[in-house]
């Protein structure tokens, strides 16, 4: 049993879902009970008479819409700084950092997003060294480079083979279904809803375009999520897999293995494209019960963005900096929804957890969407382990996604729907400390929109929210104890059945997949926190 490919990859596109479309069941579902983490319960029976303290949370991510109608009052200011004047009135190294920084800009106000994947960057730099030559001129010291170019080598060109076959052979369709769209768009003048869509069947001069759309439903999609699902493989061939593009030099133009400059980019916490982290930001901190959207875990936070996540594999010095600047401005919870298979400077990015362990700050991370074991070191970076370490991380929490199915539900030999486990997840035993809700997450979006996005990122953030709302009702409470307290805590799934993540075909207990074989529950996290 295995889904087919389009279905798979439609994971990474759920967006553009109006408001009517919404399954009525998804809306806040993680913070309900049964698969949620009775969040609203907590509210309810524990902490409805208590009093909070305001927490700092940074989002190192894409950037994060700071105007969202579902965010006012909930964004991270610097007092110590005077807007808009061009100085650097608190003397941290950033000018106008009111409410954070962008690693990813230059002080022109231009910003990176479209770039190259690790993997292909570290192709681009062994080329010039190895290309045409052979393993046996190579002196001893040069041997492992080569080793290392030709993996990367082949890794790159497979996946700019494997793009251009996949729009290849759908170039005849995307034509059909562009020109189907175009002529619907033409008819309703604009945009066209399911029930025009409907309509459109019954008319002689509309129907075949209106079932030419119709058959991407077949595969999950909409026209746009189709458009979303082409892009996917031209961005792979313009950026993530292109080593003749170096937009950094071009922008920034520094030495990305320099860690000692610090002091670059600008005030643009927002950046061209902020869809992922406003997302993340709304799980954590949308303003709760305002019948907008979708209810934050914590109520009393506020949200620090501090942009460093493009559009392709971020830079080791970006994150390494991202993170001493949180720790340095207040941060006491910092969300980490991203990661890479390669992380070529990882001295200086440990240095920088161990900054923020020995300043008590906590690091939540989301353990990547492959469905792979990541206690098969050296594939998911940062990681809370690195090889040149005998122990993980003191302040760190590796977080995979996890459903609101009891089960996993099949229709001849095909997934209809995950298990308990969401099957895009990766797992490990070892190296993954616990699940939360990662699928069907309705939160925001730029420009005061809502979507649905699946993913570890948002699993993640719902642990940073937990963390932040604990720490926000028990403040004397480290964020340490408090780490202990989250992983204590958990509803037990330990003897729940579900679909090894991304491998359908076996089925596997879920403490097989996480060190506490549960999920994060709000609820027993605070009443475990009232006993401390």
């Amino acid at each position: 049993m295995k889904r087919i490919k389009i279905l798979v990859l439609t994971a990474l596109f759920v967006g553009g879902i109006n408001a009517q479309e919404i399954d009525k069941k998804i809306p806040n579902w993680y913070n309900g009970g049964k698969y949620g983490m009775s969040t609203d319960k907590a509210y309810s029976k524990v902490l409805a008479s208590k009093k909070s303290t305001t927490v700092v949370v940074a989002i190192i991510d894409s950037g994060v819409d700071i105007e969202h109608e579902d965010l006012k009052g909930k964004i991270w200011i610097n007092t110590d700084e005077i807007p808009g004047n061009g100085i650097d009135d608190d003397n941290n190294g950033y000018i106008d950092d009111v409410h954070g920084w962008n690693f990813l800009g230059n002080a022109k106000g231009e910003n990176i997003n479209d770039v190259r994947l690790e993997v292909t960057r570290i192709y681009a730099k062994l080329h010039t060294i190895y290309d045409g030559r052979s393993f046996a001129d190579l002196t001893e010291e040069e041997q492992d480079g080569y080793k290392l170019y030709k993996e990367v080598r082949a890794i790159v060109e497979d996946n700019r083979k494997s793009a251009s076959a996949e729009l290849e052979e759908l170039s005849e369709m995307t034509e059909k279904v562009k020109k189907a769209d175009d002529k619907l768009r033409e008819h309703f003048n604009g945009e066209y809803t399911q029930a025009q869509l409907g309509e459109a069947v019954m008319d002689d001069k509309l129907r075949d375009a209106a079932i030419q759309i119709y058959m991407l439903a077949l595969y999950g999609m909409d026209f746009e999520s189709y458009m979303e699902y082409l892009k996917y493989y031209q961005d792979q061939l313009d950026f993530n897999y292109n080593p003749d593009i170096d937009p950094r030099m071009d922008i920034i133009g520094d030495d990305p293995s320099d860690f000692t400059d610090a002091n670059y980019g600008n005030n643009d916490v927002k950046g061209p494209d902020a869809s992922h982290g406003t997302h993340c930001a709304g799980i954590i901190a949308a303003i709760r019960n305002n019948n907008m959207g979708n209810d934050g875990v914590a109520d009393n936070v506020l949200i620090m963005s501090v942009r460093t996540v493009p559009n392709g594999d971020e830079w080791d010095k970006d994150i390494a900096n991202a993170i001493r600047y949180a720790v340095d401005n207040g941060a006491q919870v910092i969300n980490m929804s991203f990661g890479k298979a390669y992380s070529p400077e990882q001295d200086g990015v440990i240095k920088a957890f161990r900054y923020a362990e020995e300043k008590g700050v906590l690091l939540v991370h989301a353990a990547g969407n492959e469905g792979s074991d990541n206690d098969v070191l050296g594939h998911n970076f940062p990681s809370p382990l690195y090889a040149s370490m005998t122990a993980k991380f003191t302040n760190w929490i590796e977080v995979g996604a996890s459903t609101r199915y009891k089960k996993a539900k099949f229709k001849k030999g095909y997934m209809l729907h995950d298990g308990i486990a969401a099957d895009f997840s990766n797992y490990g035993n070892e190296m993954v400390d616990v699940f939360a809700p990662g699928h069907d997450i309705l939160s925001t979006t730029p420009d005061n929109q809502y979507d649905v996005y699946a993913g570890t990122s948002m699993a993640g953030p719902m642990v940073a929210g937990v963390a932040a709302l604990i720490k926000s009702y028990y403040p004397a409470l480290t964020m340490i104890q408090i780490r202990e307290i989250i992983l204590a805590s958990v509803q037990d799934a330990s003897k729940r059945k579900t679909p090894l993540p991304g491998d359908i075909e076996e089925t596997v207990s879920f403490d097989e997949l996480c060190v506490t074989a549960g999920i994060v529950n709000v609820y027993n996290a605070v009443k475990l926190a009232e006993t401390k």
